[in-house]
């Protein structure tokens, strides 16, 4: 972890204090070939060294594919989902092509049953892609009511009753052959299985509700409170990342630092 998971954490640590509630962890370990136990073991740690406390035992997606597939056959049956065979090179280069705006999403169809046939025969790879149209012939005018709660600000200070686009990501991906679900999947079902009312976490993923909040309404399943925080930057102006080396809680804790200091530098502490 580093400096913008522990903004994140003891943000969500504050809130659950606020009212009294219940501070989850989940551990979201589908990504078998980057996620290790080791990995896990240093984020109890840093949460630990923070002087945060959280339920156990805590919920670790790896042990729960089960109930993701579940979800995504359910889906496949009501032929809201369908097989997407393009490569990232080539949705990049329809997105490229579309009309529509400046930063256009990929909307995509499923293939001819005969074209999709051949392809699986030859075991070309594909996706599971959502399919916006579908689901709007599924939830028809309830989809121009579909909304979430912002308590927090999304990245252009969205806040309050929020109109959910889920147009604005498009025909996202829920699975990928042989990798399992995807994220937007996996946390719906996720924070309806734990009874999640509030979910704290970046304003990077502040569109992510819009596609989720489609989700939660396809699987009728119910709707957190979101709480979208602003991302905390660097001395170079850029927000702390793993893959710019961001300096680590363990760095910081093994070069004498006390958690209080980091509590006061990240505004936790007058």
């Amino acid at each position: 972890m580093h400096r913008g998971h522990a903004f994140s954490a003891l943000t969500a640590a504050r809130a659950a204090a606020r009212v009294v509630g219940r501070l989850l962890l989940r551990v979201e370990d589908i990504d078998v070939e980057r996620c290790r136990r080791e990995f896990e073991a240093a984020i109890y740690d840093d949460l630990a060294w923070l002087g945060i406390d959280w339920e156990t035992p805590v919920r670790r997606q790896s042990e729960h594919l089960a109930d993701y597939q579940a979800a995504l056959t359910w889906l496949r049956e009501e032929d809201l989902v369908y097989r997407c065979f393009r490569t990232r090179r080539e949705v990049l280069a329809d997105i490229g092509r579309a009309p529509h705006g400046p930063t256009p999403a990929f909307r995509g169809a499923a293939l001819d049953p005969d074209d999709e046939a051949q392809r699986l025969e030859a075991g070309e790879a594909f996706a599971w892609r959502l399919s916006l149209d579908a689901a709007r012939r599924r939830l028809g005018q309830a989809w121009d009511r579909l909304t979430f709660d912002e308590q927090g600000a999304g990245p252009g200070g969205e806040h309050g009753a929020i109109t959910a686009e889920p147009q604005s990501l498009g025909d996202v991906i829920l699975a990928r052959k042989g990798l399992g679900v995807a994220y937007h999947l996996a946390v719906v079902v996720d924070d309806a299985a734990q009874g999640v009312t509030h979910v704290v976490r970046g304003e990077d993923l502040f569109q992510a509700a819009h596609i989720q909040r489609l989700l939660q309404a396809l699987l009728d399943l119910p709707t957190p409170t979101y709480q979208h925080h602003r991302l905390i930057l660097g001395p170079d102006g850029k927000r702390y990342a793993k893959r710019d080396r961001a300096q680590t809680l363990a760095e910081i804790r093994a070069s004498g630092a006390t958690a209080e200091a980091v509590w006061r530098e990240l505004g936790f502490l007058d």
